[in-house]
């Protein structure tokens, strides 16, 4: 306890050096404390001979004294690590290394000359990184703050997972985690009874959200002294992407599909509006844009509706053309609103959200 108070004392001393003036409201949010326990932690700093005064008035609050500055900013074990999640204070929080980055971050800011200081406090008011893509809510990772204590003390753990292929139990090898798009992955060694010899197999990644209980052995592992997290991310998701488009549809597209094909398609997109044929008398152009499989290229490309026909390959074409004979016979004979569905066979090939948004890379 007294040493989270001294810490606290020490957050609170430096917010006062390197914003200045603050009420006792403003610094119990920072702090994360009540009011109350700001007045007592403001006592304790003039007890032990720091120069705060108090300012009373509508424009009132507390400051130091003109000219003083305290030179105590040794960062401890975990405020030196959370500064490597300085760029993504959001994935600071979810790791349950806020408090620490806040801390680490003004202890800092507190060591460097004014004018550094200055331009640092600039520099956070004028850009701002938010991970997370648009209109996608940040899912719940209950688990991520016991994953994370597992990779840091390289201790194995046993998880329920809910994975596309369905739902199981797994004894994992954790070697580290990854924040893409607003989602965390763990890359993890999967430990293999079974197997002999090495019996870890081969580094797979798992998404966070998809764990459920999580139970933390008590033994460590020994990490393999050759992984690179942030290389072997990289391959994997090239090897992935180079994976997933099984072939290229020919389309051709009006003005607005055209504007759409980036937007919908991302940068497979963009390259095929780069490569695209001229335009013809009508503003209609051919274009060859990379998709899934079938089943999958289907729905994605009914989100672009009359705006785009499908020339090729010809299995493609078909199956899109069984999609819309499929639902104009869903709305041929639209019912009342309290009336029953129409009969008849679902379309073929089911829409599916934005080509990447609905399905897991991972295991």
């Amino acid at each position: 306890m007294r040493t989270m108070r001294a810490d606290r004392l020490l957050s609170l001393l430096l917010l006062l050096q390197n914003r200045g003036r603050l009420t006792a409201p403003e610094l119990a949010a920072e702090l994360e404390v009540s009011v109350r326990t700001v007045y007592r932690d403001i006592e304790a700093l003039a007890a032990s001979g720091v120069p705060v005064t108090a300012d009373r008035g509508p424009a009132g609050g507390y400051r130091l004294m003109e000219g003083y500055r305290t030179r105590l900013t040794g960062l401890t074990d975990g405020q030196a690590e959370s500064l490597f999640l300085a760029g993504v204070p959001g994935a600071a929080q979810e790791l349950g290394l806020g408090a620490e980055l806040a801390a680490a971050q003004l202890k800092l800011r507190a060591a460097l000359p004014a004018e550094l200081a200055a331009r640092t406090e600039r520099i956070t008011q004028r850009f701002h990184l938010d991970a997370p893509g648009w209109f996608r809510e940040s899912e719940p990772v209950p688990q991520l703050a016991a994953v994370a204590r597992a990779v840091w003390e390289q201790r194995p753990l046993r998880a329920h997972y809910r994975g596309w292929r369905g739902a199981g139990e797994r004894e994992l090898r954790p070697l580290g985690l990854v924040l893409k798009s607003g989602i965390w992955y763990l890359l993890a060694l999967r430990h293999r009874p079974e197997a002999t010899g090495e019996d870890e197999g081969s580094v797979r990644g798992y998404r966070v959200a998809r764990f459920g209980e999580v139970r933390l052995g008590e033994e460590r592992f020994e990490r393999p002294a050759d992984f690179d997290l942030a290389a072997h991310w990289a391959e994997s998701t090239r090897a992935l992407e180079a994976a997933r488009y099984r072939q290229t549809a020919r389309l051709r597209i009006s003005p607005r599909a055209g504007r759409l094909l980036t937007m919908l398609y991302g940068a497979p997109g963009a390259q095929a509006m780069a490569e695209a044929a001229p335009p013809d008398e009508h503003g209609w152009r051919v274009v060859d844009l990379p998709v899934e499989s079938t089943r999958i290229a289907v729905g994605d490309l009914l989100r672009l509706g009359d705006e785009a026909e499908v020339l090729g390959p010809p299995a493609l074409r078909t199956a899109v053309a069984e999609a819309v004979r499929g639902l104009a016979r869903r709305y041929a004979d639209e019912p009342a609103p309290d009336g029953p569905a129409p009969e008849g066979p679902a379309p073929a090939g089911p829409a599916s959200p934005a080509p990447t948004s609905g399905r897991n890379p991972m295991a």
